[in-house]
Formats: structure tokens, sequence, C-alpha cells
């Protein structure tokens, strides 16, 4: 079995692209908190986890999520690889999102929102996974296309 369960915020704004055959991409990352414990000194860590959605589900997220918002991923766990443009081949390994709510955005944390979610004009769409998702041959065009990891500043931290 291959199930992931994320709740966490962005770390930046997700940038929607199309692959050459018309079908919709978005990848963005997730800040998760781990629990803190005495042996770090009670430092928080966070974890920054990769996420792809595609279709429908990836316009969605496009639409309504900006850096700092709150969301909960269900998806899988998937890897792959690609020859960088230095030669060199790279390992990647990515939460597919198949299914991704929207909890809420960084504003509704200081209180200008009432409740734990985002209130928007329109209601939200449902999704259900196509079966016609890219094989990892495509993702791995995907990966050339968006170049190599970028390493992350403050600017990209969500908090």
């Amino acid at each position: 079995m291959n199930k992931v369960i994320l709740i966490g915020r962005l770390t930046r704004d997700p940038e929607l692209r199309t692959t050459g055959s018309g079908m919709s991409v978005t990848r963005f990352s997730v800040a998760i908190n781990r629990p803190t414990s005495s042996q770090n000194g009670g430092q928080p860590q966070t974890d920054f986890i990769n996420c792809v959605a595609w279709a429908r589900q990836a316009e969605n997220i496009a639409k309504y999520c900006t850096k700092g918002s709150q969301v909960a991923v269900d998806g899988r766990i998937q890897t792959g690889s690609y020859t960088g443009q230095d030669g060199q081949k790279h390992y990647t390994t990515d939460v597919v999102a198949l299914n991704v709510t929207f909890l809420g955005s960084r504003s509704s944390q200081d209180g200008s929102s009432a409740g734990g979610s985002t209130s928007y004009s329109q209601p939200m769409p449902t999704y259900e996974e196509p079966q016609d998702l890219p094989t990892t041959d495509v993702t791995e065009n995907i990966f050339n296309d968006f170049g190599n990891e970028v390493a992350l500043t403050d600017d990209d931290l969500p908090f």
C-alpha cells in the first residue's frame, strides 16, 4: 500500500504549467512541523515535502492556494529520476496529490476570518483522480521543464 496524508502550509505560491500534451500540472512544497523533543533542545524542526498535482486538481490548487495556505494532501509517493543539464543523474521523491483539501490561509490565522477554513465566493469543486495520469516518463520530462532544485531562502518559509 502506498498512501500518504499530510497537513501543512505551502512554502511558495503554486505555479500552474501545462505539459506538451495539454495536461495541467503544478508542483508545490508543504512545510510540516515535527513535534519537538528534548534531544534537539526543544527547537522545532520542519520537513519540506515536495508534491505534484495533475489535471483539475492542479488548476484548483493554483487558483485557490498561495504561500502560507494550510492544506491537507492525500496521495501517494512516487520516485523518479532525470538527467540534468550538467549530465548528472538526479533522483526525485514526490507526493502525487490525489486529493487536496484547503484548510485555510495564512490571513485566517490573524483573526481576519472566522473559523478554521477559508471561504471562497464559488463552491469548491470536487475532484476524482483521472484514470489517465501520466507515467514516470512524462514526469521525468516535467522535472526538466521546471529546472534544477532551488535552495530555500528565508523568504520561502511559510512562517
